[in-house]
């Protein structure tokens, strides 16, 4: 992955996201590409980029810890601006791009803007104090 595909808190990209419900029962694939969006970038020990992940998705979800994407955030990031989307923060993927079988450098979609992902890491630190995310990891 080059460096102009770095990828950056709040960058929206298509992932083939695997749900938590999906992981124990086995299965090892996400379902289909969605867009998601990058809540968290940590090196690890080994100084490698680990993205955390939040799936966003056209159902509605009635969990405290999802929250609809604006309009602007929608345009902003390169979604439908016409579809209700919300992003879940109880739910995330991790993984080292660099060495990923399923992170492509040109699946970036577009960015939110620094005040929305904001908003987004803080209902996902809410969700990791009430030991309510379930992290499924992807490498």
């Amino acid at each position: 992955m080059t460096d102009a595909a770095a990828p950056a808190l709040g960058d929206v990209w298509r992932y083939p996201f695997l749900w938590s419900r999906e992981a124990a029962r086995g299965e090892t694939e996400g379902r289909k590409d969605r867009p998601v969006v990058l809540s968290l970038l940590v090196r690890n020990r080994s100084d490698e980029l680990v993205v955390l992940m939040l799936p966003i998705t056209s159902v509605l979800q009635h969990s405290p810890y999802s929250m609809e994407v604006p309009d602007i955030e929608k345009r902003r990031a390169g979604l439908d601006a016409h579809m209700a989307l919300w992003i879940v923060a109880d739910e995330a993927n991790e993984d080292i791009p660099a060495k990923s079988f399923y992170f492509e450098p040109g699946n970036r979609i577009g960015r939110f803007s620094s005040s929305f992902t904001k908003q987004v890491q803080g209902l996902m630190v809410d969700a990791l104090k009430a030991r309510q995310i379930s992290r499924t990891s992807r490498r």
